[in-house]
């Protein structure tokens, strides 16, 4: 099981928007409001706010006309894991591991990754809480 991969016992919320920019907020608060049930402190909040959209916004570039944004919320006790998937356009690649975009996603949550497999595109964000 790699650490994106969740228990039996994880919480698992799914949410399913158009592939519209009008609809990045949905995606935020549901992240927000999760974040927020796992007693995230409120920068920790912000930040992955940030890397859902940055990553909604790069799977937004490639996907489908009239496509839909799937959204995987993995609720732990003290992470949550959020998997976004789009239809692509055929030969759709999303920006390389070394461009700003994903320098944003890596600096904003513990890990990120990505998968394209023919007609979709998968982005991974791992976020665990902080120990104070």
């Amino acid at each position: 099981m790699t650490e994106f991969e969740p228990d039996v016992g994880d919480d698992v919320v799914l949410l399913t928007v158009p592939a519209d920019g009008g609809y990045l907020g949905v995606l935020r608060t549901a992240t927000a409001g999760l974040a927020a049930r796992l007693h995230f402190a409120l920068d920790e909040i912000e930040d992955l706010r940030i890397a859902v959209d940055e990553a909604c916004a790069m799977l937004l570039a490639i996907a489908t006309r009239n496509a839909e944004l799937e959204c995987r919320f993995a609720v732990t006790d003290d992470a949550l894991t959020v998997e976004v998937t789009v239809a692509t356009v055929r030969g759709a690649r999303l920006p390389s591991e070394s461009s700003f975009a994903w320098k944003v996603l890596t600096a904003l949550t513990t890990s990120a990754e990505a998968s394209a497999t023919g007609r979709h595109a998968t982005i991974r964000l791992l976020t665990r809480r902080t120990e104070f």
